[in-house]
């Protein structure tokens, strides 16, 4: 781009951005806009009966493949319970009544079943209105763990399979607000992060400052995405420090407590394989205003069971100088974590690179190796050309190393031998990990002799088994593989197949070939099931009922179509109940989130199932069956630039493109009422679909949740976009829907929570879109959720967004007036109809 260019941009970008600015502040001016005075609202029965409908259990399987925990599942929280107390320090949210995370999911009930029969037992002993999460086994399989919260605290809870009784550990409290609280140490040792007893008064914070809050800059470099719940004064340095102080315990199943680490900041609490040692992390000062607690400085050691410091591995500093382009990481190890299948072995990688993946570098990431007594030189193991992204262990002489690069979207898998760490390490794959279609799946794991999980293998670690989704032509067939190492083989051992989607959870018997799986249909939910592969038999072991049977009927197909360029595209078409061609063309929901790519042929692939139950849960669009709508879900929305062209580039064409492909084809199917759709999003769904209404005449109306709409407030880089503002002001601005409002001639919906912590969509965005719209004349309406964050929790909150949303589309899309007849002059004068 020329300087001159660039120049009359800025200019443009400047004198537009003043008076969309301007006309947001007389908006905005009085203060927050007021909506209609409304209470929860709720919306037509047919769609809440959806929203209502019974959640299935979670299914936990136990080390000896002999029991079945199911993990009953509440319906959505009230907003009461959303609206406890919240403290929002370093980008946490934590409840400081309960020192634990203020927005998580957890169970209502434990009930455990035998897998040779179908006999129930429920666990009685936790009180009713308490919530259970991390439920776990001991490492030999005969305990099960739990914690349980209350309004006091977070307890730890044990029971054992196939008993109606459970117990609390300890009068202790866990601290869950910084780490995972608690882990197993042997079988029969918990280690865990407890709230200091007596548990001491939170600092009073006064309300008159001292002085002023400062930060300063250097020179330096510190580009830094946009981030939420940040640390602003002293005041919140102290309650940071309170909230996510821990002490260290270990429980004995024998009843035995003891203390074993002082008080401090713990980030993690890792027992080695062995229970021998533990690595340990702690959070410590200085801290950051720019930065999360994850940047924060840390010490990470190793300690003996008992408490004994062994060794101090490092003392990482303050982060906030990562740069920018993606890819990038901190400089020093990082991702310190223990060998799965020795009994004490630390890893870790350091990058090469100064952490900079915009730089040219021959090595990206260099693996290291430090076992028990801990007292030589980390030995260097697997070194690598692109960016490390994990490890799967298998044993001494298996495991399997990934590497990848964000530029042009490319994994390497290399297979390793730990035992022998100078051994070369051996290319498995390379591949573009946005190609669906070559994804060969994961090595299969199971529970190793340290209760850890670790790669399956057979014929004396020579092969090994791979699940995946099965991505083809035809939609996701998942499978089970037996891959000769050696050979560089595959045999499939399973598909799925029609009419189902089948895919295996674990294996009960691997040398029978014996599967647990879980299938479901169209029409039935899911389930699961033993899979007899030698004898081809399959039992049911859940029937778990239709949730919501009155979408028994609906029709589902996985349709393929063209975009304008060549480009393949395809979607899911769901229709009404007993709906008829000859019942004509129906109003219509286009529900859809856009994907960047760096190759054509990845973004054509096909994704979904055409075989997977019709199961809707809040966010779905499928509520609208009910009503009478047709609804295309999740279609294909690539935006794609291949070399060196980036997918921005050409964002709005190829959106835009899309969606009138997917409309065409709806239209061509006589399915589709082309006056009488809307278009849908979350998250950059939202900004998609502002976007759309302010680049085409596509759609009769929008609704746009939780989105972002300017994204200069997001300068250093949003979703894909790895460039900065300052890098490229076009882009910005030409992809900003904020910047192009006078163009948004449909009505649009816009719903957000009002505690949104998502990176990038402050509620901030929805309020100036929302004032710019109205300023300009637009029809628009904003709906702020009280105490929600990106995703909606509270069943008031589902509710009335519903109902919103099932208003905006029977006024604007079912019952929408004709459009206007615009004229407009054609080269000669004469009138011509848009």
């Amino acid at each position: 781009m020329t300087r001159v260019f660039r120049r009359i941009l800025g200019n443009r970008i400047h004198s537009i951005l003043a008076v969309c600015l301007t006309v947001a502040g007389l908006v905005l001016s009085g203060g927050v806009v007021q909506a209609d005075d409304l209470k929860y609202q709720r919306p037509p029965e047919e769609i809440a009966e959806l929203i209502e409908a019974p959640q299935a259990p979670a299914v936990s399987i136990s080390p000896d493949k002999k029991w079945m925990l199911l993990l009953e599942r509440p319906g959505y929280k009230s907003i009461e319970e959303v609206a406890q107390p919240e403290l929002k320090l370093a980008g946490l949210r934590m409840n400081p009544n309960t020192f634990g995370p203020s927005r998580s999911s957890y169970y209502s009930g434990l009930v455990w079943r035998k897998i040779a029969s179908k006999n129930e037992i429920r666990v009685e002993d936790v009180a009713p209105g308490t919530r259970i999460d991390r439920v776990r086994w001991s490492p030999d399989g005969e305990t099960v763990s739990s914690c349980v919260t209350d309004e006091n605290g977070i307890s730890l809870w044990m029971t054992k399979p196939g008993e109606a009784t459970a117990w609390r550990c300890s009068d202790l409290y866990l601290n869950a607000t910084l780490a995972d609280p608690y882990s197993w140490l042997d079988d029969e040792t918990v280690v865990g992060l407890f709230v200091p007893t007596p548990r001491p008064e939170a600092p009073e914070i006064s309300g008159v400052p001292e002085g002023p809050i400062v930060q300063e800059s250097k020179g330096r470099k510190a580009a830094a995405r946009t981030y939420q719940d940040l640390l602003k004064t002293p005041a919140d340095e102290q309650l940071f420090e309170h909230y996510t102080t821990s002490v260290v315990w270990t429980y004995s199943l024998d009843g035995d407590v003891t203390k074993i680490g002082e008080a401090a900041s713990y980030r993690t609490m890792a027992p080695s394989p062995d229970g021998n040692y533990l690595l340990v992390r702690q959070v410590h000062r200085p801290f950051s205003y720019m930065v999360p607690y994850y940047r924060f400085p840390h010490k990470v050691e190793v300690w003996d069971r008992t408490g004994q410091l062994v060794r101090e591995v490092d003392d990482a500093p303050l982060f906030e100088e990562v740069p920018i382009a993606y890819g990038s990481v901190v400089t020093g190890p990082r991702y310190f974590s223990w060998r799965q299948d020795a009994p004490a072995t630390l890893c870790w990688t350091e990058a090469q690179d100064n952490g900079d993946a915009g730089i040219e570098a021959e090595w990206r990431d260099q693996l290291y190796l430090l076992g028990a007594p801990f007292d030589g030189d980390p030995i260097p193991w697997v070194k690598l050309k692109l960016r490390y992204s994990g490890v799967t262990w298998g044993s001494d002489d298996l495991a399997v190393v990934e590497e990848y690069w964000w530029a042009d979207r490319t994994e390497r898998r290399w297979f390793a031998r730990p035992g022998d760490p100078s051994a070369e390490a051996k290319m498995w794959l390379e591949r573009d990990y946005q190609d669906r279609y070559s994804d060969p799946g994961n090595p299969v794991t199971d529970r190793n002799e340290f209760g850890r999980n670790s790669i399956l293998t057979a014929q004396k670690g020579t092969v090994m088994y791979l699940t995946g989704s099965g991505a083809s032509p035809e939609g996701d067939r998942p499978f089970l593989d037996e891959y000769y190492i050696k050979q560089d083989r595959t045999d499939r051992l399973f598909h799925s197949e029609a009419p189902y989607y089948e895919y295996a959870v674990k294996f009960l018997d691997a040398k029978k070939l014996q599967l647990l799986t879980r299938r479901e249909s169209i029409e039935e939910p899911p389930n699961y099931f033993v899979r007899d592969l030698k004898k081809n038999k399959i039992d049911a072991l859940t029937e778990f009922p239709h949730p919501t049977p009155s979408l028994l009927g609906v029709s589902k197909e996985l349709i393929k179509y063209k975009r304008e360029d060549g480009l393949d595209l395809s979607g899911t078409l769901y229709l009404p109940k007993g709906y008829k061609p000859e019942d004509g063309p129906l109003p219509t929901i286009f529900w859809a989130y856009p994907n960047e790519y760096k190759s054509a042929s990845a973004a054509g692939q096909v994704k979904g199932s055409p075989y997977r139950f019709v199961r809707v849960f809040w966010a779905s669009p499928l509520l609208w069956l009910n009503r009478g709508y047709a609804v295309i879900d999740r279609p294909s929305m690539p935006i794609v630039g291949e070399g060196d062209k980036e997918p921005n580039d050409s964002f709005r064409e190829q959106l835009v493109s899309g969606a009138q492909a997917a409309i065409d084809e709806l239209v061509r199917r006589g399915v589709c009422d082309p006056e009488r759709v809307a278009v849908g999003g979350h998250s950059y769904g939202a900004f998609m679909t502002a976007n759309l209404l302010a680049h085409s005449d596509i759609f009769r109306a929008g609704i746009a949740r939780s989105g972002a709409y300017n994204r200069t407030l997001t300068p250093f880089g949003f979703q894909s976009e790895e460039r900065t503002f300052w890098d490229a002001p076009e882009i910005y601005f030409g992809m900003s829907p904020f910047m192009h409002a006078e163009k948004i001639d449909e009505p649009i919906l816009l719903i957000h929570g009002a505690m949104d912590n998502n990176s990038g969509t402050f509620p901030l965005q929805s309020e100036r879109f929302y004032g710019a719209l109205k300023g300009l004349g637009a029809t628009t309406r904003l709906v702020m959720l009280p105490h929600e964050s990106h995703s909606y929790r509270a069943m008031e909150s589902l509710l009335h967004q519903a109902w919103e949303i099932d208003n905006w589309m029977e006024t604007y899309v079912k019952n929408a007036e004709p459009r206007k007849v615009v004229e407009t002059p054609t080269e000669s004068g004469a009138g011509q109809s848009n």
